[in-house]
């Protein structure tokens, strides 16, 4: 039996939302249970957002996440609210670009990542989401990398096909990092 519980947060426009649904809908295509849970303040665009992610190989009880297996934290504010809730042997990830705060917990594991950086080196300044889920599928097997392409194809609406190509790139420059 294997669950992962994963919390993405960080600002309205991120991207945070749609990181968690491509996470879920990845699942998804692995015949994992799933469930997606948005969270965002009323302000939108510049609030705060998080969404809860739970892939597992048997049924969600819960959306809810207390208590996270893996963080992905895209702003300081995301990165101190959450990171006391991480389980030990739970795993951080940080976009540092834009968070130069270093963890003291010593019973998980911290990666970061110049996420943003990244992305606006390779052209694709607004997908430092996508970068940051192409590392969290290396890192932890909540779901593979193999088959994104096909996900982000079912996953992206018609009229916004011209961002496939781009989004794997983001994935692939996170994978790679």
């Amino acid at each position: 039996m294997k669950t992962t519980q994963i919390l993405i947060a960080g600002f309205g426009g991120q991207g945070v939302l749609f990181a968690g649904k491509f996470l879920a809908y990845k699942g998804l295509t692995e015949e994992q249970q799933v469930s997606w849970l948005p969270s965002y303040g009323p302000e939108m665009r510049g609030g705060t957002a998080n969404c809860s992610v739970v892939i597992s190989d048997t049924p969600v009880g819960s959306p809810i996440i207390t208590n996270p297996d893996v963080l992905v934290a895209m702003n300081l504010p995301s990165l101190l609210k959450f990171v006391d809730a991480v389980v030990p042997g739970g795993q951080i990830f940080i976009d540092s670009t834009l968070i130069d705060a270093k963890v003291e917990r010593t019973d998980v594991k911290v990666h970061y990542i110049p996420a943003t950086q990244i992305a606006k080196d390779a052209g694709f300044a607004t997908l430092s989401n996508m970068v940051l889920m192409g590392k969290v599928m290396k890192e932890c097997d909540a779901v593979s990398y193999a088959g994104c392409k096909e996900t982000l194809e079912a996953f992206i609406p018609a009229k916004k096909a011209n961002l496939i190509d781009v989004n794997c790139q983001a994935l692939q420059a996170g994978y790679d990092y």
